[in-house]
């Protein structure tokens, strides 16, 4: 019989962003923007930009060694690794069987999930699963992506949103009453050509009329996307709340999805949150997708910023469109 536990959670986290920086005043010789323009409609300065042989699994390779260093778990306790990305090395195989020979972790089940933006907190609560009904012990998930080799460099409404990175954390049995005290995951697929990348798959096979097209890059509708995230990123979060009879008044920090500064403004004031309790790097950054959430948690605990028994709201949205939240009480001592 497998024995169910009663508290999962992070014991562990890492990430990883490639040297290269891509400012905005860079991108001023690229297309019709300029620095203030992109400052006062997202926040974005600067962003992170991958070498052009370098994969996905690279990034998310240094994100996972740094997450099991500051877990102190070795790769051989690891039971599965989940990877979120949408931009995965190659469609077969796995991402996350690439890593998984590459980490040594010789006992660990593997595969990639795909909720885009939303897809660390998707995979997190697919972890939690598993740990607290007994099934594994140690999971790796991570959040990873080279949004670079997707983007239209002569699109000024997306070329200067996105960025490259990888963050990771371990999961596994923490102390009664810590961990990951609830979620919600929802979707409304009504809004899948909201944000999407036309051919990349079977229903337009990349060919050299697409690629002339650009329909193999990222398009995107900026408008609708921005009120589905007003609407969602805040009220996630009350559902996770909700969910185990906690009030938002109970929530020390918010690490939200990094898309855009006034969408996180708007869910602070929604959750009655002051700006100096969110986690906020999107100015360094831009939004990495499955990276954001896992790469600005990472951050702050490297910065000491969490201490245990704080409470985390953890809150993305994203292509498909999804949303996700969590609600942690955090189990370390920082």
């Amino acid at each position: 019989m497998i024995a169910k536990i009663s508290s999962a959670g992070i014991l562990g986290t890492g990430f990883y962003v490639p040297d290269t920086i891509l400012t905005n005043v860079d991108l001023e010789k690229l297309v019709d923007t300029n620095d203030a323009w992109i400052v006062e409609r997202t926040g974005i300065r600067e962003r992170r930009i991958a070498d052009k042989d370098v994969p996905m699994s690279a990034l998310a390779f240094r994100a996972a060694q740094r997450a099991l260093e500051n877990a102190g778990v070795g790769a051989d306790e690891l039971d599965l690794i989940i990877v979120a990305t949408l931009t995965s090395d190659r469609i077969v195989p796995s991402t996350a069987c690439i890593l998984q020979d590459r980490l040594g972790a010789h006992h660990a089940a593997a595969f990639d999930l795909s909720a885009a933006c939303s897809g660390f907190v998707y995979a997190s609560s697919v972890a939690i699963q598993f740990i607290e009904n007994g099934i594994y012990k140690k999971v790796l998930v991570i959040g990873a992506e080279t949004l670079s080799k997707y983007i239209d460099w002569e699109d000024r409404n997306t070329c200067i949103l996105f960025g490259d990175g990888a963050g990771a954390a371990v999961y596994g049995e923490v102390e009664a009453g810590y961990g990951v005290l609830s979620f919600d995951l929802g979707s409304d697929g009504s809004g899948a050509d909201a944000i999407q990348i036309p051919s990349s798959g079977s229903l337009h096979p990349v060919t050299e009329e697409m690629i002339a097209k650009k329909m193999n890059l990222i398009h995107m509708n900026g408008q609708e996307v921005f009120k589905f995230a007003v609407k969602t990123m805040g009220a996630t979060v009350l559902t996770s709340l909700k969910k185990i009879n906690m009030d938002r008044t109970e929530i020390d920090w918010l690490v939200p999805h990094q898309a855009n500064f006034r969408i996180i403004q708007s869910a602070a004031k929604r959750l009655h949150l002051p700006m100096e309790k969110v986690i906020v790097n999107i100015q360094k950054y831009g939004n990495m997708s499955a990276a954001c959430i896992p790469v600005a948690l990472a951050e702050a605990v490297e910065q000491h910023r969490f201490r245990k028994g704080d409470i985390i709201a953890l809150s993305g949205f994203g292509a498909g469109l999804t949303w996700a939240s969590c609600i942690m009480r955090w189990a370390r001592e920082d």
